[in-house]
Order: structure tokens, then sequence, then C-alpha cells
């Protein structure tokens, strides 16, 4: 007969390593949002553009987005777009202009900005007039990522 000890242990590993698996996950998600950032920044400069600044509403935005593609809550696309940049521009006072890219594929950042930079209309996103961006990455159950990149033109 198995100890409710030795099954309390085993449970516990069992959460510690979803735990250690979920960490090491956010971080990849972390390490490609640098990514991606770094690059378009990159871009940016070398169009004499002043670089893009993270801003936490654009990046829950990017992220909820990203989920509910991910899901299949929403197709993939900008569906919901208008509801989305309505309600940033509602938290942050003074928003002029906004603009979303989305991708499903890419493992890497540079392969996410440059399929973008090859795109006519991602990469007049890129290359708008915004000061703050969000991005947004999510994981399928089939291991498929989901990107949102959220541009806002916010006054200061």
């Amino acid at each position: 007969m198995i100890s409710k000890t030795f099954l309390v242990t085993i449970m516990l590993i069992g959460f510690s390593h979803i735990t250690v698996r979920a960490q090491k996950e956010k971080d990849n998600y972390t390490t490609l949002k640098t990514g991606i950032l770094d690059l378009v920044n990159k871009h940016r400069a070398g169009m004499g553009l002043k670089p893009l600044k993270m801003n936490e509403v654009a990046e829950k935005a990017a992220e909820q987005h990203s989920h509910n593609m991910a899901t299949k809550k929403i197709p993939f696309g900008h569906d919901g777009f208008d509801a989305r940049m309505a309600g940033i521009s509602k938290k942050l006072n003074g928003a002029t202009g906004w603009a979303e890219n989305v991708a499903m594929g890419p493992e890497t950042a540079e392969q996410a900005v440059d399929m973008w930079l090859h795109s006519a209309g991602h990469k007049k996103n890129i290359e708008g007039d915004y000061n703050l961006t969000g991005i947004g990455i999510v994981k399928n159950a089939n291991g498929d990522l989901y990107y949102t990149q959220i541009f806002v033109n916010k006054r200061n």
C-alpha cells in the first residue's frame, strides 16, 4: 500500500516539474519579446526613427489577442482590433494612433521580424509613427506560437 506521504511527495515533485517548465517557457517568451523589440528598434534606427518602448497596457492586450488566437476563441488575424484599440486608448490617455502585427509559427524573434519586414503592411506598421509597443506570445496545444505586436502613438 502506498503511503500518503509518498503520494504527496510525488504530487509535489510533479507540481514542481510543471512549475519549472512553466517558468522556463515564460523566460523563453520574455527572450523572444526582447528579441523582437530589439530587432524592430534596430530596423527603426536604420530608418532614422525613434525606438519603441514596451508598454504594459499594450502588452496585456497583445498577450490576450495571442491567447485568443492560440485557443481558437477567434480565428488567426485581427478580429476585435477596434475593440482592443479602444480599450488601450481608454487606459492610455493621449493615444492618437495604433496598429497591430500578428504571426503564427515562427520559432525565433528573427523569423518573426523578418516575416513582418517582408510584408508591406506589417513593415509599414513597424516603420510607423509610434512610440509604444506591446508584444504577446502564446503557444497552442500543438506547440505553434502565436505572436501579436501592438503599436501605439501616445502624446507625452
